[in-house]
């Protein structure tokens, strides 16, 4: 890890009020993770943000906007996220998502094959589609002009907008998890 956890008492008085946002917000949506170390300083992404506020502060915002206007159904949420996840190796952010996934009802087999970058057997029509696009977008590739008409077919076009960002959001969560070497915590239970 190339960042240390900032502990509360070390924070100025703008970013105080950045951590604990963001320490309410991951309590009330992703409480059933650990994000948060003994001494009250965030773990994951957010170090990584704190570190660097003139460019950890807007980005918090992006990630946000995403989580307040969300509208896909969070098991096809969390199939995309796993599907980033797995593509990067990002630890931390297969670690948090594993935990939410099956919170949310995917199957323990979805979600380790998933996290194994294998495209699981058993998932329904939306969440199949959104791996297929999650795979193809985190390999570099063109979503299909036949695979997005599908998509907007089966999610609707403002579904399928709002997967792009998503996809894209959490890709770069990847690459800061990875830049900056974040594991998951070591005594994660689920």
């Amino acid at each position: 890890m190339r960042l240390q956890p900032l502990p509360q008492e070390s924070l100025d008085t703008e970013l105080r009020f950045v951590h604990d946002e963001i320490s309410n917000l991951i309590t009330k949506s992703q409480g059933q993770a650990s994000m948060i170390d003994s001494q009250g300083a965030l773990l994951g992404p957010f170090p990584a943000m704190l570190h660097f506020p003139q460019f950890g502060i807007p980005a918090l915002s992006f990630i946000r906007t995403l989580d307040t206007y969300a509208t896909l159904d969070k098991k096809v949420r969390e199939v995309a996220i796993l599907t980033v996840g797995s593509t990067f190796g990002a630890r931390f952010e297969l670690y948090v998502h594993e935990i939410m996934a099956e919170a949310f009802g995917l199957s323990k087999s979805i979600v380790a094959s998933l996290s194994a970058g294998i495209r699981p057997e058993g998932l329904n029509e939306q969440e199949a589609i959104t791996y297929d696009i999650a795979y193809t977008l985190t390999h570099g590739k063109i979503v299909s002009n036949s695979t997005y008409q599908y998509a907007v077919d089966v999610l609707g076009k403002e579904a399928v907008g709002e997967l792009f960002f998503l996809i894209g959001s959490y890709t770069f969560i990847a690459m800061i998890l990875n830049g900056f070497d974040i594991p998951a915590p070591e005594n994660n239970t689920k």
